[in-house]
């Protein structure tokens, strides 16, 4: 079964998220350990224990979600054999789909994402960005009401998230004119996001700047699953340049979610398998390619669901 590995990004964060791996699993065991040793403190603890408002700060929030998704898909993978045809990461999951193509070993891995999440945490000064969430209104609507709302400030999409979910962001002021316009243009739904900077948009470039400092010092190791690019929709180039572009064009750009999921579907994928806390790409994959199986592992439970699966499939 030809089988695409999606990882989550932000969002999906939540206390006691892989507790019971860490403790059943060797492979999860390790992965918390690296972790750990990568920052220099107790990540582990704060997956494990929070306080919830430590663990949403995006400079924890990022690497966390790395470790647990990295945690259950080795737990995963001690257990069964995949035919992985894909794989692909939503914003910060990017780096956890290169970590697990091999590009980044993963306190390597660790130690971006935990940069990543500072420099885009103050790539803006608290209150000027935020985002907004559309329901209802498909990509044209959208960039024409961000052109409308922006009155020299920025507002742009950000995510494409699911046909007619778009996530727009830039300045507060022109987010809350663009979710005005969204609403009276139709929308079923606009509503102000809970984030605390307004990523996937132009003012994040500080942080894409620091982040290509970063991954200058770094080369990338061969990719040994095509990774799909949140940007272009299409599997990265082998490459190390091509590589870090990615990562750092990512920042300033809207996540083409999508395209992805339909580029993959389009070259055959079976099953959508998303590793790491929650099922909000499952839910997408959902609205986006409703033919395609897809499976969510968030937990042992998860796993062994997942195995029974394969043994019911053969």
């Amino acid at each position: 079964m030809k089988t695409a590995i999606l990882f989550p990004g932000q969002g999906s964060q939540v206390v006691g998220m892989g507790q019971d791996v860490f403790r059943e699993s060797e492979a999860a065991h390790r992965i918390f350990t690296l972790a750990d040793e990568a920052l220099g403190e107790s990540l582990t603890n704060l997956c494990f224990e929070g306080p919830q408002e430590a663990l949403n700060l995006t400079a924890n929030t990022q690497p966390a979600l790395l470790a647990t998704s990295a945690a259950l898909v080795n737990t995963l993978l001690a257990t069964v054999d995949l035919d992985i045809t894909f794989i692909a990461g939503h914003s910060l999951g990017e780096y956890t789909a290169l970590w697990f193509a091999g590009a980044f070993d993963i306190q390597t891995a660790i130690r971006l994402v935990r940069i990543r999440g500072e420099a885009m945490q103050n790539a803006t000064p608290e209150g000027v960005g935020a985002m907004a969430a559309v329901i209802g209104l498909e990509e044209d609507d959208i960039r024409a009401i961000c052109l409308e709302a922006a009155d020299g400030e920025v507002v742009t999409p950000a995510n494409f998230n699911a046909p007619g979910q778009i996530v727009v962001s830039g300045h507060r002021g022109a987010v809350e004119r663009a979710v005005e316009l969204a609403s009276a243009k139709g929308a079923r739904k606009s509503v102000m996001l809970p984030v605390s900077a307004p990523f996937h948009c132009p003012l994040m470039q500080p942080a894409a700047e620091r982040m290509k400092a970063e991954l200058a010092a770094i080369d990338p190791g061969d990719v040994l699953s095509p990774v799909v690019c949140n940007v272009t929709a299409e599997p990265m180039e082998n490459e190390p340049d091509a590589i870090r572009n990615a990562l750092v064009t990512q920042i300033v750009s809207p996540v083409q979610w999508v395209r992805s999921i339909r580029t993959m579907a389009d070259q055959g994928v079976e099953l959508f398998l998303e590793i790491g806390p929650g099922k909000v790409l499952t839910t997408l994959a959902k609205r986006i390619a409703p033919d395609i199986q897809r499976m969510n592992i968030s937990d042992l439970m998860g796993i062994q669901k997942f195995i029974d699966f394969l043994w019911e499939s053969q």
